[in-house]
């Protein structure tokens, strides 16, 4: 069994209740006069010679000798009936920790049980033990025994309930479903901390941002957010800060976010460097972001495929960079297999009043076919063709980028500009002749 961080803080509480609680109360006369201070209830002596074989048993399990210190409480077990209840409640407590310690939770908590069992016991060791309990069964994934134990340690608690109870109560109503509880003991759990001017455990922040998520309160997840990329400053809370800024429509936190984010060196994937590049494209600033994915293609980070070839074209055109948008817009467009970036690169060509290149752009699309818009594509062809004083080719062109909708009175113009001007220079050469 993995155990993850709750399951260190159970070790660490079962080791107090098994040690430290008996610790403080063997009967020596300094643990008496301390323990007559806090106790409520009326509870019989733990005699040294059973805290000795218990101890002893303990020294065993810590040595790895686990056979030896069960069979060592095992002969403790066999004089139970001349033991009181505070003794057989600590020698089933020390059977739990051991059971704990090789992972034998089911073991560790039937122990438990038992020790909680035995009445009277001393109120600040049975509150241990019922919060070990709780924390056991979280780990068991019996979550209303979680609460029902937590329940139970709240009754015997005199004072204020600790964050900690809070947030196990939290973490056993988050995995019911009852989020809106949860949500409300795990903001007690954190406001206690930071009441002190503390800060709280990142798994608490980490609950709180997963409770506020699943109530779909966009807002409260963001300010999570904010206080784990200040406390704890990890790249994935940048990304999932700046993915909130965006779902809420701040489009300018966002990409301040991520920038931020990439100056720190967090932007390192290539859904994250794509995600930057888009907010550069969508924000003005189209050149940020083609250096950007240019320098991630080089390095392998970003892949060289169609989309993201396409939108670095369109980034560096954007940019006003035609000289470095074009060879990536070939690249783009050979691996395409209709001719629509054939056709975007004829455009681009015509821009730049490059007809030749136009010209052979425009008829590898339509060679190509799959045009999305076919008829801008004739249209391009013929103002192409028209500025190499190809008249007759030009008005054939344009007359079919008359037949679409999109097309038709932009082609009707340089149809009648094209005829005008044919006539001229015809006119202009029978006069030459």
């Amino acid at each position: 069994m993995k155990r993850n961080l709750t399951g260190k803080v159970i070790s660490y509480l079962i080791m107090v209740s098994a040690l430290s609680v008996a610790a403080a109360f063997t009967p020596s006369m300094a643990a008496e006069q301390q323990y007559s201070k806090v106790k409520t209830r009326q509870v019989p002596a733990l005699r040294a010679k059973v805290y000795e074989q218990l101890a002893r048993a303990q020294s065993l399990a810590d040595e790895d000798k686990v056979p030896d210190a069960i069979e060592a409480l095992d002969n403790v077990q066999s004089k139970a009936d001349s033991m009181n209840s505070y003794e057989r409640a600590m020698m089933w407590n020390f059977y739990a920790f051991i059971y704990y310690q090789k992972e034998r939770v089911p073991e560790a908590i039937a122990n438990f049980e038992k020790a909680i069992a035995e009445q009277p016991i001393p109120e600040p060791f049975e509150m241990t033990t019922l919060f070990s309990l709780a924390q056991l069964e979280m780990m068991q994934g019996n979550f209303d025994k979680t609460i029902s134990y937590l329940e139970r340690w709240e009754v015997l608690n005199k004072g204020e309930v600790p964050a900690s109870n809070n947030y196990l109560k939290a973490q056993a109503m988050y995995q019911q479903k009852s989020f809106a509880k949860a949500a409300d003991y795990i903001g007690q759990a954190i406001a206690s901390i930071e009441s002190q001017d503390k800060v709280a455990e990142e798994n608490w922040y980490i609950l709180q941002r997963a409770v506020f998520y699943e109530l779909k309160q966009p807002e409260k997840v963001k300010d999570v957010l904010v206080k784990l990329v200040k406390e704890y400053n990890k790249p994935e809370y940048w990304t999932q800060l700046a993915g909130m800024y965006g779902e809420l429509g701040q489009e300018k936190q966002q990409l301040a976010v991520m920038e931020s984010a990439y100056q720190q060196g967090y932007i390192t994937s290539a859904g994250d460097i794509n995600n930057l590049a888009q907010l550069y494209y969508y924000h003005g600033a189209p050149y940020k972001g083609a250096l950007l994915l240019e320098k991630s293609m080089q390095k392998g980070v970003v892949e060289k495929n169609l989309r993201n070839m396409k939108f670095l074209a369109q980034s560096w055109s954007l940019a006003q960079e035609q000289d470095k948008a074009i060879p990536v817009m070939i690249a783009a467009a050979d691996m395409s297999e209709d001719g629509n970036l054939n056709a975007q690169l004829g455009q681009l060509y015509l821009n730049m009043e490059k007809w030749p290149e136009a010209v052979a752009a425009i008829e590898k699309a339509i060679e190509k076919g799959g045009l999305s818009n076919p008829g801008t594509a004739y249209l391009v062809l013929g103002m192409a063709l028209y500025n190499q004083e190809d008249y007759v080719a030009s008005m054939h062109n344009l007359g079919l980028a008359e037949q679409y909708e999109n097309s038709q009175r932009m082609a009707k113009q340089w149809k009648r500009y094209v005829k005008a001007e044919q006539e001229q220079a015809s006119q202009l050469a029978a006069v030459g002749a």
